[in-house]
Formats: structure tokens, sequence, C-alpha cells
């Protein structure tokens, strides 16, 4: 049996992506309220697992989880790609005549924006989590009240589904990070399948540092596919760069970093593993 840490609760994405990555597997969840509370599930328990959303398409980068992931020393050994999919649910007695309100995470709600725009009676409140709304509506029996999440929430809670696919954007992706205890990662990932990576660096006041770094990655042939800065906190106009790379050969790829390392301060690999699938 796997055990997974998750934002959320049972039914929110984070829910659907531990089970999309672990296919056919018994999973335990260890639902969270923060992401912070998932590093420290893991770090109670190395068997705990934890499923961390890094990106989506449409409301861009989580730059907390960036940090939290530098500094928790645990290690990506995973990803999924998981198409996000609102429904509009409510309990079995109510419908679109006794709906006075709307509950949802603030990002799902701005990827509804047209749906609840058709819907201006609808009084719309923000909410910490999406399953966690369709959760409370059924266990406080709230009346008249509706709830933007994922379809795989209503099974769960018994609740109504009105409409499904209310995103306004269908090209809606989250990238989910799956991360371990280093001393449990060749465990859960195959080495032989190993082909990208996550690095985080600084670099020094020298003109034309950043340039010769992505140079060197050319000259390897190492696909970057994302590069993210974040300030240094207490080091003015200092950055850190998150860069992700995918590469076809592990020995070059071993050797771009050689390379570069006397070129960046606090050169870190956050984690090697197979580029993930998408969940359409």
């Amino acid at each position: 049996m796997k055990k997974i840490a998750i934002q959320g609760v049972p039914g929110s994405y984070h829910d659907i992506a531990a089970h999309k990555f672990f296919p056919g597997e018994e999973i335990e969840l260890f639902c969270c309220s923060t992401f912070e509370e998932i590093f420290s599930n893991m770090k109670q328990d190395s068997n705990v697992i934890g499923m961390l959303a890094i990106e989506n398409t449409i409301a861009g980068s989580l730059l907390h989880n960036y940090e939290l992931l530098r500094e928790s020393g645990m290690t990506i050994i995973g990803e999924h790609k998981l198409r996000i999919k609102h429904s509009f649910m409510c309990l079995p007695d109510d419908d679109w005549n006794t709906l006075t309100e709307v509950n949802s995470h603030p990002v799902a709600l701005a990827q509804c924006r047209e749906f609840l725009m058709q819907h201006p009676k609808l009084k719309i409140v923000e909410t910490e989590d999406t399953a966690g709304s369709a959760e409370t509506i059924k266990r406080e029996n709230l009346k008249g009240h509706a709830a933007i999440c994922s379809k795989y929430a209503a099974d769960l809670y018994g609740m109504k589904v009105l409409e499904e696919g209310i995103e306004t954007n269908k090209h809606n992706f989250t990238r989910f990070l799956v991360v371990a205890d280093p001393w449990k990662a060749d465990d859960l990932r195959e080495r032989s399948k190993v082909n990208k990576a996550n690095i985080v660096f600084s670099l020094p006041h020298n003109e034309g540092s950043l340039s010769q770094v992505l140079s060197i990655f050319s000259f390897y042939k190492i696909n970057l596919t994302k590069i993210q800065s974040l300030p240094i906190i207490g080091r003015e106009w200092e950055y850190l760069f998150y860069v992700d790379v995918i590469f076809n050969d592990y020995l070059r790829y071993k050797q771009s970093i050689d390379a570069v390392s006397p070129l960046t301060k606090e050169l870190k690999i956050l984690g090697e593993y197979e580029e993930g699938t998408s969940t359409i």
C-alpha cells in the first residue's frame, strides 16, 4: 500500500493525480490542509510520498512550492499532468431554481468565470479547497449551496452533478510532482527510464552568466523546458533559478551538470525522473 500525502480531501485533484500516477495500487491518503503539512508528514514517516501541484497552464506556477521543495531535502521521483475538468454540483434535493450560492477554491472560480457570468444570481464564496467545498455542503446539509470541483467528488459525497466541463479554457492542465525521501527514491522509480531533471542554482553578478549556463546545456543537447526565477530573501537583486531539463543521454546530462557547476552557486538537483504523461 502506498502512503500518499495530498493537499485537500478525497476527491480533490491531488487525490485524482495520485491514483493516476499509481494506477491499480492501493493508496492510503494523508489529507493535509497546507502544502507545508505534506512535507511535515513526509519527515515524520519516510514511507510517505508527497503529491505536490507545481504549475497550472492557466494560473501559472505555485512559487511557494518551489521553495518548500528546495528546503525540504526531499527528491522528485515523478510527475503527472492532469487535465482539470470542473463540474457544478449540489445536494440531491437541490436544483437550479433553489441554488443561491456557489463555493470553491478561488483559482477554480476564476477558471469558470464565463460559466458563473451566465448565473449572476449566485453568490460566489471562496473556500480553501474544491472537493472540500462539496464535502462541507454534504456534511452540513447546506441547502441552496453548490460546489465547483471534480465530478469524482460527487460520487464520494453523494452530490448531484448539474453540469460538467464548465471551465472556460479546455486546455487546463495542472502538473503535479511526486516527491519522496531520497533514501526511498530508487525503489519508486525506474532508473533506466530517467530522462528529466529539476535543478536549482544562483548565479554571480557577472555579465552574461545566465547565457553561459544556457549555452553549455545547449552544447550537451540538453533541452530546457522551463526556467523559473525567484528572489533570494535577504539578498537584494539576487535570484534562484529553477530549471527543468529533458535529455536522451543520462551521461551527457551529468556531464552538463559538471560543466555548469563552476559557473553557478548553490547548485542542487531537486530530482531525476521519467517525464510524466498527461491525463485527458
